[in-house]
């Protein structure tokens, strides 16, 4: 069994849920403690049964419960010591006993899970993404992308599921509220991924035997769940992939995904 579950997808906050027979991870705690205790009973799940939390990067929409949550339920974080340094004031309410620091592209286990984490291109101290591993099946975790690159589709490739950032629209970046620089850094080579990208992306790893794939990290103000979601389907279609050969799904912003089982 591999089942993943996103509770929160956007840039409001993130985080995600990775279940097995023997083993729960959390990917970041990117919204309240109390957030993310209501999302896990509401599919069944004692927050106190989870056996780590993995962090991918610093920034306060992928750690705002982090330190809290891993307090009150006494639960391990797996950081690297770059993102751990960077984040004093999450580290600070984390026992020393549950900090364990990981190199990125080193692989380490949790449970019956391995995982092996990868570098990206985001603005932040030493961020990456996710293989999980169990047994034959792989799924990869890769949001907060300024651009992507050969070293990432390498370690997508061969995923049955992923996860992937699908932020802006160029277009309706260009025509939102933002303030010049912002809308520079999320289009700049360490901000986001546009739909279009992601839909390139995906296209490519079919090839590799890609099955599923969750649209996640959608911007409140530079993007719309249908605008992504159509964007992708083009970019398939004008890459003649067969459109019943892949799921598509979008992570909402505020309420959990369906409980995926990776086959």
């Amino acid at each position: 069994m591999l089942n993943f579950c996103s509770l929160y997808s956007g840039s409001s906050g993130n985080s995600l849920f990775i279940q097995t027979e023997d083993t729960k991870l959390l990917i970041d705690a990117g919204v309240s403690c109390k957030k993310i205790e209501n999302a896990l009973n509401d599919i069944n799940i004692d927050p106190a049964s989870i056996d780590g939390i993995l962090v991918t990067h610093e920034h306060i929409d992928h750690v705002q419960g982090l330190g809290t949550l891993s307090k009150k339920f006494n639960l391990p974080v797996f950081v690297n010591q770059e993102t751990l340094d960077a984040m004093p004031k999450q580290r600070d309410k984390i026992s020393e006993k549950n900090i364990k620091t990981f190199k990125i592209s080193e692989k380490f286990s949790i449970g019956d899970i391995d995982i092996k984490p990868f570098s990206i291109p985001h603005d932040a101290a030493n961020p990456c993404g996710f293989n999980i591993f169990k047994d034959d099946k792989k799924i990869s975790i890769a949001t907060d992308i300024g651009h992507m690159t050969n070293s990432i589709i390498k370690s997508l490739e061969e995923s049955l599921f992923i996860m992937l950032e699908s932020n802006y629209d160029p277009e309706v970046l260009r025509c939102s509220s933002y303030p010049f620089t912002l809308k520079s850094r999320i289009a700049g080579p360490t901000g986001h991924l546009p739909n279009e990208m992601a839909g390139k992306t995906i296209s490519y790893l079919i090839k590799s035997g890609l099955k599923s794939a969750m649209l996640g990290h959608l911007s409140k103000e530079s993007n719309f769940p249908e605008l992504a979601y159509q964007t992708v389907i083009d970019e398939l279609i004008s890459s003649n992939n067969n459109l019943d050969s892949i799921s598509l799904n979008v992570a909402s912003r505020d309420i959990h995904s369906k409980i995926l089982e990776i086959k």
